[in-house]
């Protein structure tokens, strides 16, 4: 099954991902919210180029600056 990263995981600098999301922005594919439609494609796009997370480590203490932040696409930093 694939899973997509969602808007909420931009800028986000917790690595709770790697045992369970805190913000609730990993979809299996076939729960995919229309609004995250587009980061199906992105995801694959970047799993390509961009290492994968395998442990979890301390947030860095603007971590919470970035929770719940709208309209974070546009920060996306390729």
């Amino acid at each position: 099954m694939t899973f997509v990263v969602g808007e909420d995981c931009i800028k986000c600098k917790h690595t709770d991902c790697v045992e369970v999301c805190p913000v609730d922005a990993i979809y299996s594919e076939d729960e995919l919210p229309g609004d995250q439609e587009a980061f199906l494609q992105l995801n694959a796009e970047l799993a390509e180029v961009w290492p994968n997370i395998t442990e979890r480590k301390e947030p860095p203490a603007d971590a919470e600056d970035w929770a719940g932040k709208p309209n974070k696409l546009e920060l996306l930093e390729r």
